[in-house]
């Protein structure tokens, strides 16, 4: 029997994940959370939700934790540029995984998904790109290519199911709590506040702040529309040199360089060495060449006003949620040090 209201989150320790079930906690909304490892119980602590073990990979898992929920927050998801084996590791699980969520909700007689893709599935031939460019023609990335025939193959399956599904498409989320390991985004941040960004790569992101993602999720599966796609982010985009900046006026005692500009074939060549190290280490490099290409000189700009007009999406300016990914780094960075 569904639960009235019951709400599934999965990927429930990750960073959009448990910020999402902590705000729906906070709106009285009955929460299921769902984890890979239940063994670690440190994101959930105080938290008046049921904990339960599931894996996108794993239908039947996903089944059992579905019984008797209205709302499916469909969060969990490789979210990693590099892996030795990208197809394996990164498109494969995400491909999976959305079928078995899709499938697995069918089963269970969830009334809604709300399925978390990403600003990787948005064509960007014209700027500010909007959620009616369609999708992203290029398919020189795994994980982009993951979310865009991610995003295809959900909408497909949940017409064939009758299932309303709405997708919501994040850019680069940063701020409040992080458990376990940072994200990749947030990670930028940690770079530049720990130095080790010092060449301009003409890369830009498009900053938001993580609480505001999970409010417009829910805003998503109160007022968004089946079948249709909105996007969580700022309008402007901002480069690593500007985000740079924003760092040398905030913590000046950190001394941080502003990245010095550099010819593109010298960003090549240091992309080049990089990933040659991370194939000889294991370990992601900081830059690749595919990096340069694909995202060198992208301006990241976003026509956010369908997300305003029919959710009440209303993100922060990008540099305030910069500003307080910072202190936030910093702070931990100190009781870490303790």
């Amino acid at each position: 029997m569904t639960q009235k209201n019951l709400a599934l989150v999965t990927g429930a320790n990750g960073h959009l994940g448990n910020n999402l079930v902590r705000l729906l906690i906070n709106k009285g909304i009955p929460v299921r959370a769902s984890v890979r490892n239940i063994s670690n119980k440190e994101p959930f602590v105080g938290l008046d939700c049921e904990v339960v073990q599931s894996d996108i990979t794993d239908k039947q898992s996903l089944t059992r934790a579905l019984q008797g929920v209205e709302t499916f927050y469909a969060v969990g998801a490789a979210f990693k540029l590099w892996a030795k084996d990208p197809k394996k590791e990164i498109y494969d699980v995400n491909i999976q995984g959305t079928r078995n969520l899709v499938e697995a909700a069918a089963e269970a007689g969830v009334k809604k998904i709300v399925y978390v893709s990403s600003i990787a599935a948005l064509n960007y031939a014209q700027l500010p790109t909007k959620e009616s460019n369609g999708h992203n023609p290029d398919r020189r990335d795994m994980y982009y290519n993951s979310k865009n025939d991610g995003e295809k193959l959900a909408f497909e399956l949940a017409r064939k199911h009758k299932i309303e599904l709405v997708a919501v498409l994040p850019s680069a989320m940063i701020g409040s709590e992080s458990f376990g390991s940072l994200n990749v985004s947030y990670n930028v941040i940690d770079l530049i506040l720990k130095k080790k960004i010092p060449v301009d790569t003409g890369i830009t992101l498009n900053w938001v702040d993580v609480k505001d993602v999970a409010e417009g999720c829910f805003l998503a599966a109160t007022k968004g529309r089946n079948g249709e796609r909105y996007i969580f982010a700022n309008e402007k985009c901002t480069s690593i040199t500007d985000t740079t900046k924003i760092a040398q006026a905030l913590l000046p005692e950190l001394k941080i360089e502003i990245p010095k500009a550099v010819p593109k074939f010298m960003l090549y060549l240091i992309a080049w060495f990089m990933e040659l190290g991370g194939k000889l280490n294991g370990k992601a490099p900081l830059l690749s060449v595919k990096d340069i290409a694909m995202f060198s000189g992208l301006q990241q700009d976003f026509d956010i006003s369908k997300a305003r007009n029919e959710l009440g999406f209303n993100p922060k300016h990008p540099d305030v949620a910069v500003r307080e990914a910072m202190v936030y780094l910093q702070e931990k960075e100190k009781r870490f040090a303790r």
